[in-house]
């Protein structure tokens, strides 16, 4: 499996969050129904941005990436994101890239022009066969700037000539560095070989980068296809607009970690099925937490008699069938709340549950919950908190808020904290 990773070159977002956790929970299934699984993610670590954020910085390009490299480290591991096996950069990958792009030379699939190395486009006879588009229909469709250089208004770089004071490396067509599409080609074969199973990324990648590397790796092995599979997640929105550095509505990851648990994010995210998009809030996201307590308690609740147990089997047989359906996560996540308030009725009515208990825990490992209570707070204080709440809501309805101001210091004293909106009110805990 081979997941385009991020151009470091600023913090980690939470619009990553949801494409890593979507591919985080594809392998954590895949590795359930037991196959083996070779996860690469690359950084694309030389690029435009990097460099321009780089000289506004003063500091180098390397520099730069690096420090937002661990950046995105720190952030996954915090989410209980799975580590890739390979993390390949594309500036310690320079010769297989140019080895790959001189086999695309010589082949006579691209040509060197003006010190860049171009891809033809009309070469390739279904150039177009995954986003499903003709070469007439991308142009009308894209603002392309004119390039002398280039046979095809469409042809795309593979090597870009160096320019003063920009990283350069040697090769046949002069000093430059690689074009972003011919990066993922050489990486995936490099260490996944010509033909992969899976490969993931965004929506947004669909074109022009992954039509664009089923192209150039076709073309350079005559292998096909390049991918058995394209698994492409839905965006993250912001209000009515997607979430991107470029429009500057970005929320952190850390900044989302310091409001929310890391179960409840994933929670968020797979409340919606990974290729729909989704508008996050962080009302939605304290609902998340609510919801997620109701899962915690379950896990805490002690059971009956040995004799009546309550069987796991057929809200295990629902989340599989769901995962089963292109990873339909809602639906999987259904089965694990009736789970959970099976679990509840049956404590209440003296069964035992310490099977259904452990088949929860298993089946939320699968979508990769830890279940772990937020630092500070007990497991099962979630009602407690809801209970205040209501008492203070009753408050300030009856127009005692020297009393609901005493219940919300109380609570923000204890790491709670407190937001009130039209909708209501919503608590989350401080997270250090």
């Amino acid at each position: 499996m081979y997941v385009c990773g991020v151009t470091p070159y600023s913090s980690t977002h939470i619009g990553h969050a949801l494409s890593y956790v979507a591919f985080d929970v594809l392998r954590r299934y895949v590795e359930h129904l037991g196959f083996e699984v070779r996860h690469v993610q690359n950084f694309t670590d030389v690029d435009d941005k990097i460099i321009q954020r780089a000289q506004e910085q003063g500091i180098e390009p390397t520099g730069l990436a690096e420090q937002f490299i661990e950046d995105f480290f720190q952030t996954m591991d915090a989410l209980n994101i799975k580590r890739a096996h390979v993390y390949p950069r594309a500036t310690e990958e320079i010769g297989p890239i140019i080895e790959t792009i001189g086999k695309l030379v010589d082949s006579g699939y691209a040509y060197a022009a003006g010190g860049d190395v171009f891809f033809r486009v009309e070469r390739s006879e279904d150039y177009g066969k995954l986003s499903h588009r003709t070469l007439e229909g991308m142009q009308a469709g894209s603002r392309i700037e004119i390039d002398e250089n280039k046979e095809h208004p469409m042809d795309f770089a593979l090597w870009k000539g160096a320019r003063p004071g920009e990283p350069s490396w040697e090769s046949p067509w002069g000093p430059g560095r690689p074009g972003w599409h011919i990066e993922c080609t050489s990486m995936s074969m490099s260490y996944l070989g010509e033909s992969l199973d899976i490969h993931g990324g965004g929506q947004d990648l669909v074109f022009p980068h992954h039509e664009n590397e089923i192209a150039q790796s076709e073309a350079s092995t005559g292998v096909i296809p390049f991918s058995r599979y394209w698994v492409h997640n839905g965006l993250l929105r912001l209000g009515e607009d997607k979430m991107s550095k470029s429009l500057g509505n970005l929320v952190s990851v850390e900044e989302a970690l310091q409001r929310f648990s890391p179960d409840t994010i994933r929670l968020y995210f797979l409340s919606s099925h990974y290729r729909s998009p989704l508008s996050y809030t962080d009302d939605g996201c304290a609902g998340m937490e609510r919801s997620l307590e109701r899962l915690r308690n379950a896990l805490t609740r002690d059971g009956g008699s040995e004799s009546d147990i309550l069987d796991p089997e057929p809200y295990q047989r629902l989340f599989f069938e769901a995962m089963d359906e292109d990873l339909n996560t809602p639906r999987a996540l259904a089965a694990l709340f009736d789970l959970a308030r099976d679990i509840n009725r049956s404590s209440d009515a003296g069964q035992q549950v310490s099977d259904a208990q452990d088949s929860l825990r298993h089946l939320g490992g699968i979508l990769g919950l830890t279940f772990e209570a937020p630092e500070g707070t007990a497991t099962g204080a979630g009602p407690f908190i809801e209970l205040l709440l209501e008492t203070r809501t009753a408050l300030r309805q009856a127009r005692q808020f020297e009393h609901a101001d005493r219940i919300r210091n109380g609570l923000e004293q204890l790491g709670v904290s407190v937001e009130d909106s039209p909708s209501g009110s919503v608590w989350h805990m401080r997270r250090s």
